[in-house]
């Protein structure tokens, strides 16, 4: 034998009514720009063509520094979600080879000898010395 509920109490106050707002959505390579206040992340550059690969590092954003004793690694993403891990050593792209890591940047040697810096706000340098 089953027994069914006969009578079933539930609360109605909201019905026919939409309470949540929607929710603006946030591009997080946008920088500041998203929220309105008309300052984006600068990036510093002296590359004159304007012109960068996928695999570039103007193309990422540092999102991660794991660093051990043994090994260390940083973790990028990229515009459409993608993050890449990256050992000691490692190369980004072909002549970008992660060489160095502080608890707030990344430092990159390029195929030149010249050094590339990204930080956690975006800052992306290059210099010939770091």
């Amino acid at each position: 034998m089953s027994i069914t509920p006969n009578n079933v109490i539930a609360d109605s106050h909201d019905v026919g009514k939409n309470t949540e707002e929607p929710l603006p959505l946030n591009d997080p390579f946008a920088g500041n720009s998203s929220l309105g206040s008309g300052s984006g992340t600068s990036i510093i550059s002296t590359d004159q063509t304007g012109e960068r690969e996928e695999m570039s590092l103007y193309n990422f954003k540092l999102v991660g520094v794991i660093s051990g004793s043994i090994e260390s690694y940083v973790s990028l993403v990229n515009a459409s979600g993608e993050i890449i891990t990256l050992q000691l050593q490692e190369e980004l792209s072909d002549g970008v080879k992660l060489v160095d890591m502080t608890l707030n940047e990344a430092v990159f040697q390029k195929a030149d000898g010249t050094y590339m810096t990204i930080n956690f706000k975006n800052k992306i340098k290059e210099t010939d010395e770091f």
